[in-house]
């Protein structure tokens, strides 16, 4: 049985790993594949590929699709990236903010449902029926709308003529995990008043990246400085935290390790009195988050979504001039989504520097200036996002797969280009 979940999961370069070793996304296959193991015939599955770069999301849910077929597992699975799954599922319930369960076929169902993944939007402005569910159906169905939208040249961006002020230099960056080289070599500038998506397979080297820039984390070689007006500038690893936190923060992939306060109010109000903000300003700052959450719950009988808006309230508080995420959109819905893509769009104009790491496509596309693409510890792509996100099929996101070889990114740009293309001239 365990053979046969290592060949089902593509698991077998792991099999001699320490699971301490092993990168989230990576933990997250073995976790299911020891589930697997029992050979259960209902297996219940909450936010199998939250953790899980596109490829490996892929190879999982096409593990799961054969249980199904060819062993008859019956199989129920919580998703909030539901782009990735939709087209795999025989039937959808949809819970509702009141409790209530609506339960029939997907298209159907997604049809007037207030959560629905970008090719259901796409096929709702666009007036298809049915609802396609497939990116290959999708572009069976999309010809006349790739013909209307030909006039309109999208991926258009406004560049600023001034360059952004660096903030951040990484020169040569190196990180050894004994024989494991998880980075390595690595340069880059984070720049003030832009968002960088750094992206890539699991256990291409993005946290390690992250908590090295940070400076908590493990640094074998280079050199980091934060721009400060001299030539060399100042390693984060040398700032005070109480200086640190003013200066630059990480939200790590699992937010929980920086809460140890017995209420969300008290958490807050530390981190309020910590950054020395205006008493409020973190609670406010969940509320535009996350609106709802009680003050006096335990951080840890919070969602998962939940608790990161908290961690990242935090974080923000003291407004540091760069911040570090990792995975921010974990456990998050397209409400929730929209609302951190507020606030990070908000921090960018005010002049901080963002780099976050996610297998998101669909945030990424929305949000990022910049992609940052990563295998095994080495940049291999850096450029401007829509350029990346268009020109590279493994991250790109639906819109771009269904209306190739134009150039649309989102939902959004495809309802601006209808737009303006159906105003009077």
């Amino acid at each position: 049985r365990v053979e046969e979940v290592i060949d089902l999961l593509a698991l077998d370069q792991l099999r001699h790993r320490s699971l301490s070793e092993l990168s989230a996304g990576e933990q997250q296959r073995v976790a299911i594949g020891s589930a697997l193991t029992a050979q259960p015939r209902v297996l219940v599955l909450d936010e199998p590929t939250s953790a899980l770069d596109p490829s490996a999301a892929e190879e999982v849910l096409a593990a799961i699709v054969r249980l199904v077929h060819d062993l008859g597992v019956t199989v129920l699975l919580a998703e909030h990236r539901l782009e990735r799954v939709i087209q795999y599922a025989d039937a959808v319930a949809l819970v509702r903010g009141d409790g209530s369960v609506e339960y029939g076929p997907p298209a159907a169902t997604l049809a007037t449902s207030p959560v629905a993944p970008p090719i259901i939007a796409l096929g709702r402005l666009a007036g298809w029926r049915p609802l396609p569910l497939s990116i290959r159906d999708a572009r069976r169905v999309a010809a006349p709308l790739r013909e209307q939208l030909r006039e309109y040249s999208a991926g258009t961006r406004v560049v600023s003529a001034r360059p952004r002020p660096i903030a951040l230099r990484a020169a040569a960056l190196s990180v050894q995990y004994g024989r494991v080289a998880a980075v390595d070599g690595v340069n880059l500038n984070l720049r003030g008043g832009e968002l960088t998506a750094l992206m890539g397979r699991n256990g291409s080297g993005k946290s390690s990246i992250l908590w090295a820039l940070q400076g908590s984390g493990t640094r074998s070689g280079g050199t980091v400085r934060l721009a400060d007006g001299a030539e060399e500038g100042i390693d984060p690893a040398s700032l005070a935290p109480a200086e640190a936190i003013r200066r630059i923060v990480l939200v790590p992939h699992s937010p929980s390790d920086l809460l140890y306060l017995d209420s969300v109010a008290a958490e807050c109000s530390e981190a309020d009195h910590a950054t020395g903000a205006t008493p409020g300003t973190t609670s406010a700052l969940l509320e535009r988050l996350w609106p709802g959450v009680p003050g006096v719950q335990h951080p840890r009988d919070l969602s998962e979504g939940q608790r990161l808006a908290l961690v990242l309230a935090i974080q923000l508080a003291g407004s540091p001039g760069i911040v570090l995420l990792d995975e921010p959109t974990r456990g998050l819905d397209y409400a929730a989504k929209r609302r951190l893509g507020t606030v990070l769009a908000e921090l960018t104009a005010s002049g901080t520097a963002v780099l976050l790491s996610s297998h998101d496509v669909e945030f990424v596309a929305s949000t990022a200036n910049r992609v940052v693409v990563l295998a095994d510890g080495e940049i291999i792509t850096d450029g401007p996002a829509h350029a990346v996100l268009t020109a590279t099929p493994g991250v790109s996101p639906q819109v771009s797969r269904i209306l190739r070889p134009l150039d649309f990114l989102t939902v959004d740009e495809v309802r601006e280009a209808l737009r303006e293309l159906e105003a009077p001239s």
